[in-house]
């Protein structure tokens, strides 16, 4: 009887060890107050004495990857600069993270890089805004323009073009298109145009700021500019290209005029998908009573596409708000359908800049937080945000890097051999940043 016993003991701790510890271990990777974080491989900046920031990093054919933003200083890292006028500051790395090359471009006024692509032919193109009209910049139409600069593979100045009016106009996105064409976006400042920057046929004379949309030739050429948007202030932020060769932009929106028919409150995230010729196919609204602003977006696997940004709501189509503004990230299909939506955050702001897949079919977020719960550090003021979530928005994990000042991030990718790097710019010289030379620096980390 003993021995019996013994027996079905030994069975039932079998048991036990193959089904409950199964059960047990996915448990263990599912709470939401165990999260593997992604390991920290380097924190680094790049700048000189005054204001030094990346806005923008894509990976590269060979590997490596460039980051565009601007540069105001002419010391230390930027020793090769002669003035001290804002200048688009383009760097190009190796896979090993070694600087390649880095060059500045601009006049003598304030010229600053939104976006950056690596284009078919190997070369690279930058989209920003230009205040000047000499050295690199030959033209400037009013306050500000769209400046678009192509460049080579080793960074030489092939061309460069302007486009605005009167006011300040500038851009915010880039894509080279399947044919190998450009679509630049930004605001127009569609008072100061009075007007213009419709095709003629379509003038729509209305106050504030819209979503512009330039469809270029290779050459940079204009082919056809349209805006959207309604009577007050309406930004674009993200772009991509659809399967049909339209395309899907989204930003922030205050308006519920004109093209806008359905504002939640406040400023909303404000989907459009326009055809290849510009035509608006349709425009949704996406938030609650709040600030709801949304800032990239990206394709997913199965053909649908997931928008970031943050959200200060807690109503309307958000369902949990943590704290003052929280990451919200939305799935939508291709017709602008909300197929689910997420926030993520603790009990201060956090908010999200960029999104981009990655190999897993998950996405890399990046952004910047100062809460410090809900899974959260903080070492000072805003500290850089990185975070990683799967294919259905589950939380992989989230870093934060920062110090005692003002840290953010502004862009994330993935490259070949599944790191991931960041950059924005840091004014810290403590915590996880050891070195700050000036105002503000450029900030590139690397997670492992």
């Amino acid at each position: 009887m003993l021995k019996r016993g013994f027996l079905c003991a030994l069975i039932w701790s079998i048991f036990c060890l193959l089904f409950l510890g199964h059960c047990s271990e996915k448990e263990r990777l599912t709470p939401p107050e165990i999260i593997i974080k992604g390991e920290v491989g380097f924190s680094q900046t790049r700048g000189g004495s005054k204001n030094d920031a990346f806005y923008s990093v894509k990976k590269t054919a060979d590997g490596g990857y460039i980051t565009a933003g601007y540069s105001q200083s002419n010391d230390f890292d930027i020793n090769f600069k002669t003035n001290e006028s804002f200048d688009i500051l383009v760097a190009k790395f190796s896979f090993n993270n070694t600087l390649e090359w880095q060059k500045t471009f601009g006049g003598s006024e304030d010229d600053r890089a939104a976006d950056i692509v690596q284009t078919l032919d190997g070369g690279f193109a930058v989209l920003g805004f230009s205040k000047s009209s000499d050295r690199d910049v030959s033209a400037n139409a009013g306050s500000q323009d769209f400046w678009l600069v192509k460049l080579s593979n080793n960074g030489t100045l092939l061309w460069e073009k302007s486009f605005g009016f009167s006011g300040a106009d500038y851009g915010t996105t880039l894509l080279e298109t399947e044919e190998g064409g450009f679509l630049i976006t930004g605001v127009l400042d569609v008072s100061a145009s009075n007007g213009q920057g419709n095709a003629k046929s379509m003038v729509v004379n209305h106050a504030g700021g819209d979503f512009w949309v330039l469809k270029l030739t290779a050459g940079g050429d204009l082919e056809w500019s349209k805006y959207y948007g309604g009577s007050f202030t309406d930004t674009p932020l993200g772009v991509i290209q659809t399967a049909d060769n339209g395309f899907i932009l989204v930003g922030s929106s205050d308006s519920n005029d004109v093209d806008i028919k359905n504002n939640k409150g406040s400023y909303d995230f404000w989907v459009i998908k326009i055809s290849s010729d510009g035509t608006l196919v349709w425009e949704k609204s996406f938030g609650g009573s709040e600030i709801d602003e949304a800032r990239a977006i990206s394709s997913s696997h199965d053909g649908n596409f997931i928008v970031v940004g943050d959200t200060r709501s807690s109503d309307s189509d958000i369902a949990v708000n943590n704290g003052a503004a929280d990451v919200w990230i939305l799935k939508i299909s291709s017709e602008g359908s909300l197929l689910w939506e997420q926030t993520i955050g603790g009990t201060s702001f956090d908010v999200a800049r960029s999104v981009s897949m990655t190999q897993d079919q998950g996405f890399v977020i990046a952004g910047s937080s100062r809460s410090s719960d809900n899974g959260f550090t903080n070492k000072g003021q805003n500290d850089a945000l990185i975070l990683k979530i799967d294919a259905e928005g589950v939380l992989e994990w989230q870093q934060t890097v920062g110090g005692s000042e003002i840290d953010f991030l502004y862009d994330a990718i993935e490259l070949e051999d599944q790191t991931i790097i960041a950059v924005g710019e840091s004014s810290s010289s403590d915590g996880d940043i050891s070195l700050n030379k000036g105002f503000s620096d450029g900030l590139i980390i690397k997670i492992k």
